[in-house]
């Protein structure tokens, strides 16, 4: 069993996991209580507390600290996340600290070497701006 769900459907299936696995050992618990079980154990309150994670915080792996990568400006990256804060639904802005600095300029005759990036990320992981040749700006693979 995983140590903490990362979507609704998965907090479910651990609690039908503990719910038999507690029956198995003689302490039945209905499927309510197994719920609340599982959102105690990933640190909630409740289960509406850990379900409204889901529907409204960033997926799991773009948490303050969690280690991310994708492409700025085709450059690829990997990042820590510093900051991360929800703009609207589905829209997140972002502040990620690079592992190795990346040069965003293409020119011969000078370098602009960046360490850290921001930028406002959406469901699919990736800004609304866009360069020249069509690509976003800051792209977060999702898995």
């Amino acid at each position: 069993m995983a140590a903490y769900p990362t979507s609704s459907a998965q907090a479910k299936q651990m609690a039908k996991e503990l719910r038999r696995n507690l029956g198995n050992s003689g302490k039945p618990v209905n499927h309510a209580k197994s719920l609340e079980l599982i959102a105690h154990q990933a640190g909630f309150r409740d289960w509406n507390a850990l379900v409204a994670t889901f529907e409204n915080g960033p997926p799991a792996r773009w948490c303050v600290g969690e280690t991310v990568s994708g492409t700025y400006l085709a450059h690829q990256f990997t990042a820590t996340v510093s900051n991360i804060t929800m703009v609207e639904p589905g829209w997140f802005r972002v502040t990620l600290d690079l592992h190795a600095a990346i040069d965003v300029v293409t020119s011969e005759s000078f370098s602009n070497l960046r360490k850290r990036i921001r930028g406002t990320v959406g469901p699919k992981g990736h800004t609304v701006e866009r360069t020249s040749d069509g690509q976003p700006h800051l792209t977060l693979d999702l898995f």
